[in-house]
């Protein structure tokens, strides 16, 4: 019989075995499409190159709607990107290259990938931690709340608060706050990351910056999630609260707060503790739609941008780096279970 550290070992060794084909199953689909998809960096050459006219040394002819480039030329600009392979040589050579954390070049930035995506992460990085503190910070606290008040106008009145802004999309509700109080009434800036000229201002005043261009991104980020969090923990709670186990300590003389704060509060974490792995995705936090509303130069919205432009190694590079955090933090979250719940047992 194994211990539970064992028996633990054994399975996050086995979990991590799983992730290998997981993750080379992702990519390989997503690589396929790449490959495949029109609009690559050889048609924008040649639309670019229809648009000049067509002079110089390519010339560009236009025949049966197709726009053609000299077979020698063609064969040098797929050398170049990387499309002169037979799709499965082409696969491992850039599976060997991930292994070695080598992402390969940009197309548009003429840069490393991951340069380019390093570039982008303290911004998804700070608004990713700052939505995951408010987000578990308030909703937890008033999912208990609501559960203890429940059917009270404490309960009906944040109920209707937060379904509210549940169904308001949250790039929808940054246009309307950048239109009222950026546009119309100067409270807060347009958008940006911090001002210009940010870097030369003194530390607290260049926090201040920060700060104050962040407020309105961030009830943009937290209107839609409030509702999920906060329900889920009042509905565990309630759950618990009316379970046989709480009633049976009731009644042997065990104090409400204690049965209700203490037994039934542990075992409504649960759930919540489902979503913990999530949080490594803070490093790619992000919505395009709200990055673009006002002008945040993130992950989300590089991807975005990646994709309109067939930058297919930024793709391919904030692809592995999602697939990796959500494979690890699948783990996180069942490690997490099993750590509030003294039922699971890794076998």
């Amino acid at each position: 019989m194994k211990s539970r550290g064992e028996a633990l070992r054994d399975y996050v060794i086995r979990r991590l075995l799983l992730m290998i084909p997981t993750f080379i199953g992702i990519t390989f689909v997503t690589f396929l499409l790449c490959q495949f998809v029109p609009g690559g960096q050889i048609d924008q050459i040649r639309m670019q190159l229809a648009g000049a006219g067509g002079g110089g040394a390519a010339r560009v002819s236009i025949s049966r709607n197709q726009l053609e480039i000299p077979d020698e030329q063609l064969k040098e600009l797929k050398a170049y990107y990387g499309f002169d392979k037979p799709f499965l040589v082409a696969y491992g050579e850039w599976l060997g290259k991930t292994a070695r954390l080598n992402f390969g070049e940009s197309f548009r930035y003429n840069e490393p990938v991951l340069q380019v995506i390093a570039d982008r992460l303290p911004v998804s990085i700070y608004y990713g931690v700052i939505t995951a503190i408010f987000t578990f910070g308030i909703c937890i606290p008033l999912g208990i709340l609501k559960a203890i008040r429940h059917r009270t106008w404490v309960d009906n009145l944040t109920s209707a608060l937060i379904f509210v802004g549940y169904a308001i999309p949250g790039f929808a509700l940054g246009v309307v706050l950048v239109n009222l109080l950026a546009v119309r009434y100067q409270i807060f800036p347009l958008g940006g990351f911090q001002s210009a000229g940010a870097e030369a201002m003194p530390l607290l005043d260049r926090i201040d910056d920060v700060v104050w261009h962040s407020v309105l991104p961030l009830i943009a980020y937290l209107v839609s999630s409030f509702a999920v969090t906060t329900m889920l923990m009042k509905n565990a709670l309630m759950e618990n609260m009316s379970a046989d186990y709480v009633r049976t300590a009731l009644a042997k003389g065990l104090s409400w707060r204690r049965a209700v704060f203490v037994h039934a509060l542990r075992n409504s974490l649960i759930p919540m503790a489902t979503s913990i792995g999530s949080l490594l995705g803070i490093f790619l936090t992000g919505s395009f739609l709200i990055e673009r509303v006002f002008n945040i130069n993130g992950i989300g919205l590089l991807a975005f941008d990646a994709i309109q432009t067939r930058d297919f190694p930024v793709v391919m590079g904030i692809l592995v780096i999602d697939s990796v955090l959500l494979l690890i933090g699948n783990l996180v979250s069942d490690l997490a279970v099993a750590f509030v719940d003294p039922r699971v047992r890794f076998e």
